[in-house]
C-alpha cells in the first residue's frame, strides 16, 4: 500500500471514482434547470386547465367554451410533461449517486475479502 492511498479520505475516495467514472456533477450542468422546469409545468399545467373551467362556465357561447377545452386539454398536457421531466431528472440524480454508492460499497467488500483492508 502506499502512503496515499493510507491518508486518502473515504470522501476523497468517493469523488476520485465519480471523476473515474466520468459521472457529472450535479451541482452544474442543466439537469438541475430541468427539474425546475418540470415542477413549473406541474403547477401550471392544472391552475391552466382550472383557468380554462371558470372560462367554460362563465360563457354560453358554443365557440368560446371550445376555445376553453382546448386551453384545458393543454393545459393537462402541460402537466404531464412537467410530471415526466421532473421524474426523469429526480430519478437520474438519485440513480446516479445510487451506482456511484453501490460501486464503492463492493470495492470495499473486494478489499475486505482480499485482505486489503484500508484505514478509515
Amino acid at each position: 500500500m502506499t502512503e496515499a492511498r493510507i491518508t486518502e479520505t473515504r470522501a476523497d475516495r468517493f469523488i476520485r471514482e465519480l471523476r473515474a467514472m466520468k459521472i457529472p456533477d450535479p451541482a452544474a450542468g442543466r439537469a438541475g434547470l430541468w427539474l425546475r422546469t418540470g415542477v413549473a409545468l406541474m403547477a401550471a399545467g392544472p391552475v391552466l386547465a382550472l383557468l380554462a373551467y371558470v372560462l367554460s362556465h362563465g360563457t354560453t357561447d358554443p365557440l368560446a367554451q371550445r376555445d376553453a377545452i382546448v386551453l384545458a386539454l393543454f393545459g393537462i398536457a402541460l402537466a404531464v410533461t412537467g410530471s415526466a421531466l421532473f421524474l426523469r431528472y429526480s430519478l437520474t440524480n438519485f440513480l446516479r449517486f445510487w451506482l456511484a454508492r453501490q460501486s464503492y460499497d463492493l470495492d470495499r467488500l473486494a478489499d475486505r475479502v482480499t485482505g486489503e483492508e484500508i484505514g478509515v
